[in-house]
């Protein structure tokens, strides 16, 4: 997990003046939040097209393109996706406009084939060697429409082709002439979405270079990301389950599944779905995007609307709107913790050898219980028992009751649904004298409420530097309340 506060985000006051206009002047106490509705996933650029149509200047996302001095330019217009009219936001690297991987696949491949046609043989033309010569995890989830001049020279690839490291991309962004908070917000979406593929290839984040998350566009999407959401001025992002589309994409590596693994790796524990669509709605970036900004997942809050903007995707499906919105809001007292239902098991233990008890909660969480816990009590015939409770979703509830008849001594399994109202959770790092830790933090209404280490981090850190866990303790919590301060 990053370093980063997602809520409460610092806002200059020359960023709130929108471009239609001031925004309402809300009461100190009040709590303005944004709803991201992904009911056509998410992308980079949908992202950034969203945050314009909401109000976003875009002068600010322009200026933040010169800053980062990468060769780069927004083209930003008004297009109509199935009935809604949205925001396009395109990028431009050295006169080449960004696009959908399996679209540049299939520009690609239909190159390769006019080319051979022509000549009757293929030219170990740079095009072909970018494919032949790629980087061992290169995906390429950003990819450039070739230039007509280009495809014909045997001159040395642009330099945006070529991979950029973790710490090459943190330089950029350090240098740029953006808030700090804006650039600690866009590293946090540069490691995390390069923690998920050094995950996916089986590499250290440090020792890699990405191609995916290394090209200009990328730094594009995810820095204007991070300066247009400060400029929002928002206590909180809320975001829907998120339609991740269906089929195969096509890449450098050849045929991937959707959501391709990287995005997989990014999504766990989000809600996602699919809607049938036989492409890939959410990208890497986008799901990169969304992991760090939202602060919970959810169906639309309570709210009273003061704006929303529609961020239109580059591909235009026959009776569905790619799009993605953003709606901005004052959020209604009652909506300042989130509701859900979720299901209770219950089970009376009477006969079960107290070991198998405590591994019967270990495939509980296993299994994806929400939470599980045990209760003494006296049932009949005084007999001391465990009445075991086990909390899950609707979806988990017949995994996790079979699991209760074949791994315990039950007959029987009550259930029943209930409401659970939680507060705002977020995790964020911590260092240490001995290491990172992690910190789960819980706000309402934007302020932070409570704030606890991870207990796995402080045992293995003590277990590993035999130090006492009560100190790692300590010293996680004073970190965090230095950092808050900070």
């Amino acid at each position: 997990m990053m370093n980063h506060r997602p809520l409460a985000f610092a806002v200059s006051p020359d960023l709130r003046d929108f471009a239609n206009g001031e925004r309402p002047t809300a009461d100190d106490d009040s709590m303005r939040i944004a709803y991201l509705d992904c009911f056509s996933g998410i992308s980079g650029d949908m992202f950034l097209g969203a945050l314009v149509d909401a109000g976003v200047p875009a002068r600010l996302l322009e200026e933040t393109v010169a800053a980062l001095n990468v060769g780069a330019r927004l083209e930003i217009s008004r297009v109509d996706r199935n009935g809604i009219r949205a925001t396009k936001v395109d990028v431009y690297s050295n006169g080449e406009k960004d696009l959908p991987r399996e679209v540049y696949w299939e520009q690609e491949k239909q190159h390769r084939h006019t080319h051979e046609d022509a000549d009757g043989h293929t030219h170990d033309s740079a095009e072909g060697n970018r494919q032949h010569h790629h980087h061992p995890i290169e995906l390429l989830e950003h990819n450039y429409a070739p230039q007509p001049a280009a495809l014909h020279t045997s001159e040395p690839e642009p330099s945006h082709k070529h991979g950029r490291g973790l710490k090459e991309i943190r330089g950029i962004i350090t240098q740029a002439a953006i808030t700090a908070g804006a650039k600690k917000t866009a590293i946090a979406i540069f490691e995390t979405l390069g923690t998920a593929e050094a995950k996916i290839h089986n590499r250290g984040i440090e020792e890699i270079h990405f191609h995916e998350v290394g090209a200009v566009d990328a730094m594009v999407d995810i820095v204007c990301a991070a300066v247009g959401v400060e400029a929002l001025g928002v206590d909180e992002i809320i975001v829907s389950p998120l339609n991740v589309g269906g089929g195969t994409v096509q890449c450098a590596h050849g045929t991937l599944p959707i959501p391709a693994p990287a995005t997989v790796e990014l999504l766990k524990d989000a809600p996602v779905y699919s809607s049938g669509i036989q492409a890939e709605l959410v990208t890497p970036t986008g799901a990169a995007i969304v992991k760090v900004l939202a602060s919970r997942f959810g169906s639309f809050p309570a709210m009273t609307i003061e704006r929303a903007g529609y961020g239109a995707g580059t591909r235009d499906f026959p009776g569905h709107s790619n799009t993605v919105r953003l709606t901005i809001g004052e959020a209604h007292p009652e909506a300042t913790v989130s509701q859900d239902v979720i299901t209770v098991l219950e089970a009376n233990l009477d006969d079960l050898n107290p070991q198998v008890f405590g591994y019967v909660m270990d495939r509980l969480f296993e299994e994806g219980a929400l939470d599980a816990f045990g209760v003494p009590v006296q049932m009949k015939k005084n007999r001391p028992g465990m009445l075991l409770t086990v909390l899950c979703r609707k979806e988990a509830e017949a995994k996790l009751t079979r699991l209760i008849f074949t791994e315990t001594t039950t007959l029987g399994v009550r259930r029943r649904d209930e409401l659970r109202q939680t507060l705002a959770r977020q995790w964020e790092n911590v260092l240490t004298p001995w290491g990172e830790v992690r910190m789960k933090i819980a706000s309402m209404n934007g302020t932070v409420t409570n704030y606890a280490p991870e207990y796995e981090d402080c045992r293995r850190i003590a277990a590993e530097h035999h130090v006492p866990i009560k100190n790692v303790m300590q010293e996680a919590m004073q970190a965090y309340s230095r950092d808050s301060k900070s």
